[in-house]
């Protein structure tokens, strides 16, 4: 694939590298995991081919088909990526991620449920792949799409996260949010509270999830601060 034929290419680098390092800088992947941006109905951006936090600044990741097959040196589970962004046009980035308290949660069969205010970004629902093993055949892949629906998150039993969202930005906040939300179901669960901790119904969900007063961008302000490549050409 040649780089000019996507003009926005230098931006989703820049973006898909400083979500990668961010993720890794915060404990939500670690030697593995992935990360990536729709360029087109066509293609998408996946993060260089190596563990996260390493990936340096100007690094290239990969220009992916959304249909067909790997590119060489792209990693097995991509294809879950494929599988997303074939079935959700309105999906515009995914990030596969190895959270320590989902991890948790997940071996148990359960996924976090919306008790606080990073909680409600999930009042949909997380949906559950109850498969350990890697994702690493199209059958599993598509299987693994068809589970995650129209939600936003999957919660892979022992064996991390799924998100996916209509940007970058949004897909890894939510990242960090699903994490928060296993963190405090722990807690809850280890205190005995489960029948005492309150539930956020619908509507509370639906009014707490907001996206106004810069909730997503703070976030990533916050998850990408320090970064070496904040404040060089979008080109480096």
């Amino acid at each position: 694939m040649v780089a000019q034929h996507f003009s926005q290419l230098p931006d989703a680098q820049r973006r898909v590298r400083l979500a990668a390092r961010a993720l890794s800088r915060h404990g939500l992947v670690h030697a593995y995991g992935h990360c990536s941006e729709r360029l087109d109905a066509e293609h998408f951006l996946v993060c260089a081919a190596k563990p996260m936090g390493l990936i340096a600044p100007g690094e290239a990741g990969v220009v992916v088909p959304v249909s067909g097959s790997l590119p060489e040196g792209v990693l097995g589970e991509v294809r879950i990526h494929q599988q997303i962004y074939q079935r959700r046009p309105e999906v515009r980035a995914v990030v596969r991620s190895m959270p320590r308290s989902v991890m948790t949660l997940g071996t148990a069969r359960r996924t976090p449920r919306p008790r606080h205010g990073f909680g409600a970004y999930f009042g949909a629902g997380v949906a559950l792949w109850d498969d350990p093993q890697l994702v690493r055949s199209d059958a599993a892949a598509a299987a693994l799409a068809v589970e995650l629906g129209a939600l936003n998150a999957l919660v892979m039993r022992g064996n991390g996260a799924v998100v996916a969202a209509d940007s970058l930005l949004k897909a890894v906040v939510l990242t960090w949010y699903l994490e928060d939300a296993a963190r405090l179901e722990l807690d809850v669960l280890a205190a005995g509270l489960e029948g005492e901790s309150v539930l956020l119904d619908g509507q509370a969900c639906a009014e707490r999830a907001t996206s106004t007063g810069l909730i997503y961008e703070r976030m990533w302000d916050h998850l990408t601060a320090g970064d070496a490549e904040l404040g060089l050409p979008t080109n480096h």
